[in-house]
């Protein structure tokens, strides 16, 4: 099942399939390791729900809302990962 990082739940795993957006959030997010292919996981959620912290790379990645819209994410792929 394809969802956008932004629709997670805390404790959501996926794999990135694309990374939208144009520019300098784009280059943003693949500096950040943002990356087709990478795992990810939704860690915490600040209280009034942005930004959120994400694990990617075996680090935490803290983005807002608006940066986590841009990217596409197989939230299956990730639960069958884990099993």
């Amino acid at each position: 099942m394809t969802k956008l990082l932004s629709e997670f739940t805390v404790g959501e795993k996926g794999i990135i399939i694309k990374v939208n957006g144009e520019g300098r959030v784009r280059r943003r997010l693949f500096d950040m390791g943002i990356t087709p292919g990478a795992e990810v996981e939704m860690k915490k959620k600040a209280p009034f729900g942005d930004p959120v912290d994400y694990v990617v790379r075996g680090y935490n990645l803290t983005l807002r809302k608006a940066e986590a819209a841009c990217v596409e994410v197989d939230a299956e792929e990730g639960k069958e990962a884990e099993e």
